[in-house]
């Protein structure tokens, strides 16, 4: 099926981390051309697209998501280089791995946790909707951010990253209205990941009695891949598939869920690790 992502321009935040990598090797497949972001990780992100066979049709852009200024020049660099820019990723985002209760957590990570996973978010739509125009073909614009189970049923350790990533419910349905101002055919969604085995994840994951204690709640007894989560946002933004939708957040956490729905010994932990592992 042609999900008409060839030679579309995907702008992708955080293409560094591992669902960023995910997202950037997905969308190449289909043919698309990126505009792939990163911070710090920049020369380890130009290496990982030299070493790819779509690197002729990728740009690498660094800014701090925090800047608002600097995120907009990222993406005035992509619509310079590419002519526009048709799909958004805000994907950026850092998860605190010491649990702190709210009276605990320092005014800085407060500050840190949210400047990026919200306000990065913010910015990068900002900067998004400033260069839309619609597409001639009207198959329309999509910007898709990636939100956190943690944002839906809370986080106990992480209230900063809970409170940041809930934010970005009030993104999704707001901008959903605003995006038809600029491109009538626009479409705005979020796709929200449970516990995902990328390297964010993976000292929490290693710890004992985590893999158990996650999967207890999820009727589908494994953990997601970096490649899950890109395959159900590629989803939302082809216009082929999704072309009618918008305002949706997408869960992909295995049906999780409140309720605990396995004991330990129902878990197999080695086998989990197993699959999470495989591509």
């Amino acid at each position: 099926m042609d999900l008409q992502l060839k030679d579309k321009v995907v702008f992708i935040t955080g293409a560094s981390g591992g669902i960023g990598r995910a997202l950037a090797r997905t969308f190449a497949q289909e043919g698309a051309k990126l505009a792939l972001h990163a911070g710090s990780n920049i020369n380890w992100l130009r290496e990982f697209v030299a070493g790819s066979d779509w690197r002729d049709r990728a740009l690498c852009v660094q800014a701090d998501v925090t800047d608002p200024a600097a995120v907009e020049a990222a993406m005035q660099a992509a619509t310079r280089h590419f002519g526009r820019v048709d799909i958004c990723i805000a994907n950026a985002g850092k998860w605190p791995r010491e649990d702190a209760r709210i009276d605990e957590i320092s005014l800085q990570r407060m500050r840190d946790t949210i400047g990026v996973n919200l306000f990065g978010a913010i910015w990068t739509a900002r900067a998004f909707f400033a260069q839309l125009a619609p597409r001639p073909d009207q198959q329309g614009t999509s910007l898709t951010f990636i939100g956190s189970t943690a944002g839906r049923f809370g986080e106990r350790g992480h209230v900063d990253y809970s409170l940041a990533k809930a934010g970005l419910y009030g993104l999704v349905r707001t901008l959903k209205n605003e995006i038809v101002q600029r491109d009538p055919f626009g479409r705005v969604n979020m796709v929200e990941p449970g516990w995902t085995v990328t390297e964010m994840a993976r000292e929490a994951l290693d710890q004992p009695g985590t893999i158990q204690r996650v999967v207890r709640t999820m009727p589908v007894r494994q953990l997601a891949r970096a490649v899950d989560i890109a395959r159900s946002v590629l989803a939302l933004s082809s216009p082929a598939l999704s072309r009618h939708v918008s305002g949706e957040v997408l869960t992909v956490a295995g049906g999780m869920e409140g309720r605990v729905q396995w004991t330990e010994a129902d878990i197999d932990e080695a086998a989990i690790r197993s699959r999470a592992r495989a591509e």
